[in-house]
């Protein structure tokens, strides 16, 4: 990539991360009982913003340096502390943040891209069951903190996240053959579960889930 372009972008860069900076002053000074919802503006606008970041940070990565694409987001996935483990016949995917809002391209770009080359990572060593029929269930957890600002399952992006964990766990994503499933819980901290599991499963594993249970729906 030629030097002047590399210039721009690390300008282009230099110009978000100052309005980054200005929006976490404005958050620091934002009385949040009072003003609540300027509040949740303003962090909403630092979160899309550093995601933005990320995003134009790899891209320029991977258009002037020699690191390689799978790898690189491979290891994106393991700093933002995507999981995924097999317990008793579910699969369980387990991402460090809620869901995005639909329409917000880089946003689900941040995690789409680290997942699908997790997965692809994870499934190097574990084979990964094809499923003709399942149940998919997005568990959006909250914490205490979060609680208010719960969210309308409608807004979710919800069809990427499931078109990548498609790729490589079923047959086929057509709603005739996946019971997909959100339901709202608390926890400790923000994050979003999948649970990827066979029809015959859900019963069970939605009885072990009902303490933390707030609400659930089909989509």
């Amino acid at each position: 990539m030629d030097r002047t372009v590399i210039t721009k972008r690390i300008n282009r860069l230099a110009c978000d991360i100052e309005k980054l900076k200005s929006t976490l002053a404005a958050i620091e000074n934002t009385d949040i009982a009072r003003y609540p919802e300027n509040y949740n503006m303003l962090a909403t606008d630092a979160a899309l913003r550093s995601e933005l970041i990320a995003c134009r940070m790899r891209r320029l990565v991977f258009q002037s340096t020699d690191t390689k694409k799978p790898e690189y987001l491979a290891s994106a996935g393991v700093v933002q502390g995507i999981d995924i483990r097999e317990e008793n016949g579910v699969l369980k995917i387990t991402l460090p943040c809620l869901l995005p809002k639909r329409k917000k391209r880089e946003n689900t770009e941040f995690i789409t891209d680290p997942l699908y080359f997790t997965l692809s990572r994870y499934s190097d060593g574990n084979p990964l069951k094809r499923y003709s029929h399942c149940v998919v269930c997005f568990s959006h957890i909250y914490s205490d903190d979060s609680k208010r600002y719960i969210r309308d399952y409608d807004n979710l992006e919800l069809k990427q996240i499931l078109d990548v964990i498609a790729a490589f766990l079923m047959e086929d994503d057509s709603g005739l053959l996946i019971d997909a499933y959100n339901t709202t819980e608390t926890g400790k901290t923000d994050c979003t579960e999948i649970s990827v599991m066979e029809k015959e499963r859900f019963s069970d594993w939605l009885t072990k889930h009902e303490k933390r249970l707030k609400n659930i729906s089909d989509f």
